[in-house]
């Protein structure tokens, strides 16, 4: 791409070119009258990549003193600003506004009608919110503020040392590939014909379907599922698998399920899609289970199944950097098979999250500049599904600790027990602490309810830090909130250990002391 020329198909592709919101953004993220800078000189870090983790390895490194560089063919923010975390948790949002406002009854609140949604309102918040946010990312502020040099067009390497951008050649001594990922491209036979969305596009809708079906029910497609079936259309979510959110404890995927199905999404699961056909205006998803086909009729298609890593172009044979069908190839280091060229991210991760990114980030460069050794398995990082109710999670599973040879126990408290929960009409939900036997340590946990994410930073740190169960319970919780569940555990941790013989000398003691 020549500096300021005409936009990448890409963008045109992910934003509504003509809005006034979306405008704004463009120019923050990828404005057209930017020119690229000559390059200067060799430099301590270059990033491919302007989404987390390339924002926070080029700006770290120039707001240590280092000479720094960041390469985007797209736009500043990735995937998480332009078409990811910041639009679909406005849309998310949104769409539990409509959800709060029909079961107000519940709350002893009568309506007189029901809600008017409007569809093009809520999405132009969402364009509005994400332009307001977009200075963060903004091509002015890492150059400006940070003083990272900044490059739009595509990456190639065409040494083991140096990177081509718009005819520019930019010499390194360390770079970190951070491309990240897009979705796959299903080999469904008639899906390309038929015309389908993606969560890169899915965000430039400005009319709510009458209905919709969702391929995939990973954590994007049950999150979109329910929000546009809360905006009004009929969502059918089509899944290969036995159940949504195969990742997560079978009882907390549950959980959603149930919550989906009572508000009228259709799930079928355990189907495999044959082929998509149109019939007039009509696209008609053929699928089979159980040995018959059926069919399912809609007026839009979000394809929510799987993500492959952004590797073309990148040249990364002469770079010397190995890399497989699932990204590049790192060690626990997060070096790649070239020990001056580091990875973050998507492009190497299983865990494609936006603060996962950052952390990796965050650890290679202190591994890349700064001879650091630490290592990516000793991260604890969470994640949450954005459904209602949320299922977080942090550290094991508990498959994952009896797989290590740790003595696992697990103690769950619903939060039919907590008063909050209840109060608030949200006692639909639990959490789950795992926890090392021998030692106490705590290893894991899941929760499900619906601000399940602005708990589990508790979990977090108490495995961060090393902490034992019996912290949950020393720790005082405000009364009443939804986290004194976590209280609540530690303190049925602490009844655990009050064995026979435990009780036996505690009773002596008590009759010594009367």
């Amino acid at each position: 791409m020549e500096s300021g020329s005409r936009l990448p198909d890409a963008i045109s592709h992910m934003m509504l070119i003509n809005d006034p919101h979306d405008q704004v953004l463009i120019e923050n993220c990828h404005p057209r009258a930017h020119v690229n800078p000559e390059p200067a000189g060799k430099y301590n870090l270059v990033a491919i990549g302007a989404g987390a983790a390339g924002l926070v390895s080029a700006g770290g490194a120039a707001s240590l003193g280092g000479r720094s560089a960041i390469i985007e063919r797209s736009l500043m923010g990735g995937d998480c600003l332009n078409i990811g975390c910041v639009p679909s948790k406005g849309v998310i949002r949104a769409a539990r506004a409509v959800y709060d406002v029909k079961v107000a009854g519940n709350f002893g609140i009568s309506l007189t009608a029901q809600p008017d949604v409007s569809f093009p309102l809520a999405m132009e918040r969402m364009r509005r919110l994400r332009a307001r946010i977009s200075p963060n990312d903004s091509v002015r502020r890492f150059r400006d503020e940070f003083g990272v040099d900044v490059f739009l067009g595509n990456a190639s390497f065409v040494s083991s040392s140096e990177i081509e951008v718009d005819g520019k050649r930019l010499s390194f001594s360390r770079a970190v590939i951070a491309t990240g990922g897009r979705p796959v491209e299903l080999p469904i036979p008639g899906l390309r014909e038929a015309g389908y969305y993606t969560n890169e596009n899915i965000f430039t809708l400005t009319e709510l379907p009458q209905r919709m079906v969702v391929i995939g029910g990973g954590p994007i497609g049950c999150e979109l599922a329910q929000a546009f079936q809360r905006f009004g259309s009929r969502v059918t979510l089509i899944n290969n698998a036995a159940r949504i959110l195969p990742r997560e404890d079978p009882d907390a995927a549950d959980i959603v399920r149930d919550q989906l199905e009572s508000e009228g999404v259709t799930i079928v699961p355990e189907a495999n899609i044959v082929r998509v056909e149109t019939r007039g205006p009509e696209k008609i998803v053929v699928y089979e289970k159980d040995g018959a086909q059926s069919e399912a009729h809609c007026d839009l298609i979000l394809a929510a199944a799987g993500r492959v890593p952004n590797l073309e172009g990148l040249n990364l044979e002469a770079a010397g950097v190995r890399f497989d069908k699932d990204g590049v190839l790192v060690d626990d280091f997060l070096r790649t098979s070239n020990p001056g060229i580091y990875a973050a991210g998507d492009i190497c991760s299983k865990y494609k999250f936006t603060h996962a990114a950052d952390a990796m980030a965050r650890t290679a460069l202190r591994n890349a500049l700064f001879f650091g050794r630490v290592r990516m398995s000793s991260l604890v990082i969470p994640w949450v599904t954005y459904t209602d109710p949320e299922i977080a999670h942090t550290g094991m599973y508990e498959a994952d600790a009896r797989a290590a040879g740790i003595d696992v126990g697990t103690i769950t408290e619903s939060f039919e027990d907590v008063d909050r929960a209840i109060l608030d009409g949200e006692d639909d939900g639990f959490a789950r602490v795992h926890y090392d036997r021998k030692s106490g340590r705590i290893l894991g946990g899941t929760i499900v309810a619906r601000h399940a994410g602005e708990m589990i930073g508790e979990l977090t740190l108490a495995i961060t830090s090393g902490l034992k169960m019996g912290a949950l319970s020393a720790t005082i919780h405000p009364y009443p909130t939804q986290a004194e569940v976590l209280r609540k555990i530690g303190d049925a941790y602490n009844r655990t250990r009050l064995t026979p013989m435990v009780r036996k000398v505690l009773k002596w003691v008590m009759k010594v002391k009367s």
